[in-house]
C-alpha cells in the first residue's frame, strides 16, 4: 500500500471539449451561466479548493481557450497551469492531456491524474478525496452511483421499432460519473495498446483500461446524485436550482475570533434594521466589531421607498467611516388579499418597498461597494418559485429579487462586488406575525438563525447565489438519493409556505 506521504503529484484534467448544441446554444455548454458563473468556473473552483489536487489542466473546445484563460485570470484560479485545445474526439482529447502530463517527467516518475467533465460543476470534495485516496491502492478508479431506474436492453426490428431483449439485474448496475482517476503510467499504457486497434473508440477512459488492460482492476468510488452532467436543456434549470441548494452552506467561521477578525473595522448598512432579521444582523455584526448603521422607518425615519433617504443614509455612513463594506436590505411589506380587490395605494406601496427600493439601493450602493470589494445582500421568500394566491404582489416582487441578484452578480463581477440573496423558510418576524397572527411554537425559524446565516454569507466569497435557510437543511447529506429528492422538492418549492 502506497503511503499518502509519498503520494505522487496529483493533477485534475478538466475535459471541456463539448459544444452547446444539445442545450440549444451556439457556445460550448461549459460556458453557460449557472448561479451567476460559467459552468466551468464552478468546476474549476471545486478543484481549486481541493487540498489533494496540486494542479489543474483544462482541455477546451478549439477556438475558446482564450475564454478560459480570462476566467482563470479573473477568478484567481492559481492551480490552473495550462489551457490546451481539445481534440476532435474524447479519445484524442485524453491523448493530448496524457502527452501534456508526460512532458518533463523523469524515467520511472509517476503522476496521478483525475479526468473530470467540465459540465459536472456540483462535484463534492468528498468524491475528490476518495478518488485520490483510492489511487494509493489502485491503478484505476471510477466513480459511480446505483441506478434508481430499471435498465432495459433493446433491439430494433425494422419499421416496427424497438423491443426489449433483456432486463439486467438492477442491483449490479451503476451509473458512471467522473472523475475517473489513474496512475498516469496506467492510462498512458492503455492508450498505447488501444492505438494498435483500428476500430478503437471509447466515450470514457475507464472503458479503455477495461478493454486494453484487462488485468488491471478498476476500483469504484461511491459518487452522489448531485454530481450531475449538464447536457440537456432541462439540466441547465435543474443544475441552477441544485447549485443554489448546494451552496446553502455559506461556510460558517471557525470560531468567534474569526468573525471578529473579519468584521472589525468594516462598515455595514442595514436597511430594515429596526426589528426582526435586520435588527439581529445589526446586533451580531456590531458585537463582532463592525460599525453598523441600522436604519428603519420607526427608529431613524428612513423610508427605503424614498431614493433620497437611501442615498443620504449611505452618504452619511461613508462620510463618518470612510468605507462601506456591506449593504443589507431586509425591509419589506406583506399585504394579503386578492389583487382585483386591492386598493391602488396598497399596490403602489408594495411595489415601491419590495421592488423599487432594492433597485435604488443597489444603484446608490455600487460606488461604495466597488471601493471595498463589498457585498449587497438581498432577501427573497420561498414563494419566489411559485406565486401564492392572496399575496401575488409579495411573491412576484420576491421572484424579482432573485433575478436582480443573479443579474447584478454578473454585471458587477468586474467591480469585485458580490451580490447574494437569502431565502429564509417561514421565519418568526413581526411582519409575519402581523400578517398571519400567532403560529405554533417551533414551526418557524428564529430570526436569529437567519441573521447568523446572513452574516456567514456576507463573509463568504459567494456571489450570485440564493441561499436557502431551513430548519432542517436538505443538503446536509446530499450523498444519498433520498436527500437529493428532498432537496429537489425544496428547490421546486413543493408544499412550502411563503414567509
Amino acid at each position: 500500500m502506497q503511503s499518502s506521504a509519498a503520494r505522487p503529484r496529483t493533477t485534475a484534467v478538466v475535459l471541456a471539449g463539448g459544444t452547446g448544441q444539445r442545450v440549444g446554444l451556439s457556445i460550448p455548454k461549459q460556458l453557460i451561466k449557472i448561479a451567476g458563473k460559467a459552468v466551468i468556473e464552478h468546476t474549476l473552483a471545486v478543484f481549486e479548493k481541493a487540498d489533494d489536487i496540486d494542479d489543474v489542466i483544462v482541455l477546451m473546445t478549439p477556438g475558446y481557450t482564450a475564454e478560459i484563460e480570462k476566467i482563470v485570470a479573473k477568478g484567481g484560479l492559481r492551480k490552473v497551469s495550462r489551457v490546451i485545445e481539445g481534440g476532435a474526439t474524447r479519445n484524442e482529447t485524453t491523448e493530448r492531456a496524457i502527452a501534456a502530463l508526460s512532458e518533463g517527467l523523469a524515467e520511472g516518475e509517476e503522476r496521478h491524474v483525475l479526468f473530470h467533465d467540465a459540465v459536472r460543476p456540483l462535484l463534492s470534495q468528498r468524491v475528490i478525496s476518495d478518488c485520490v485516496a483510492s489511487l494509493d491502492r489502485h491503478q484505476a478508479v471510477d466513480v459511480a452511483i446505483p441506478s434508481a431506474d430499471t435498465i432495459i436492453v433493446t433491439r430494433t426490428h425494422g419499421e416496427d421499432g424497438e423491443f426489449i431483449t433483456d432486463v439486467p439485474d438492477r442491483s449490479r448496475l451503476r451509473r458512471g460519473q467522473t472523475p475517473q482517476a489513474f496512475h498516469l503510467s496506467t492510462i498512458r499504457r492503455a492508450y498505447e495498446v488501444a492505438a494498435g486497434d483500428p476500430n478503437f473508440q471509447a466515450t470514457d477512459d475507464c472503458s479503455v483500461v477495461l478493454k486494453y488492460l484487462p488485468d488491471v482492476p478498476i476500483h469504484v468510488v461511491q459518487g452522489d446524485e448531485w454530481n450531475m452532467k449538464v447536457t440537456q436543456p432541462v439540466d441547465v434549470y435543474i443544475a441552477d436550482k441544485l447549485y443554489q441548494l448546494a451552496s446553502t452552506a455559506a461556510p460558517a467561521q471557525s470560531d468567534e475570533a474569526a468573525y471578529r477578525e473579519l468584521l472589525t473595522g468594516t462598515t455595514m448598512v442595514v436597511f430594515g434594521g429596526s426589528y426582526g432579521i435586520g435588527k439581529d444582523i445589526a446586533e451580531l455584526a456590531e458585537g463582532y466589531g463592525a460599525t453598523v448603521y441600522a436604519l428603519g422607518r420607526s427608529t431613524t425615519g428612513t423610508h427605503v421607498e424614498n431614493p433620497d433617504h437611501v442615498a443620504q443614509a449611505l452618504e452619511r455612513a461613508y462620510a463618518e467611516t470612510g468605507r462601506i463594506d456591506h449593504v443589507v436590505n431586509t425591509a419589506g411589506v406583506l399585504r394579503i388579499g386578492r389583487l382585483a380587490e386591492t386598493d391602488p395605494d396598497v399596490i403602489e406601496e408594495a411595489l415601491r418597498v419590495n421592488y423599487l427600493a432594492p433597485v435604488h439601493m443597489a444603484r446608490a450602493a455600487h460606488k461604495y461597494l466597488a471601493e471595498t470589494g463589498g457585498q449587497l445582500l438581498l432577501y427573497t421568500s420561498s414563494s419566489y418559485t411559485r406565486g401564492r394566491a392572496e399575496y401575488s404582489l409579495y411573491s412576484s416582487s420576491k421572484a424579482a429579487m432573485v433575478n436582480l441578484t443573479q443579474a447584478l452578480a454578473d454585471e458587477w463581477a468586474g467591480d469585485d462586488i458580490r451580490v447574494n440573496c437569502v431565502n429564509p423558510e417561514r421565519t418568526a418576524t413581526p411582519m409575519r406575525t402581523k400578517a398571519f397572527g400567532q403560529e405554533p411554537a417551533g414551526s418557524l425559524l428564529s430570526s436569529e438563525a437567519v441573521a447568523r446565516t446572513s452574516l456567514d454569507v456576507l463573509l463568504s466569497t459567494l456571489t450570485g447565489h440564493v441561499i436557502d435557510v431551513r430548519q432542517q437543511d436538505p443538503t446536509a447529506d446530499a450523498s444519498t438519493a433520498g436527500s437529493f429528492d428532498l432537496a429537489l422538492a425544496a428547490s421546486l418549492d413543493v408544499g412550502a409556505v411563503g414567509e
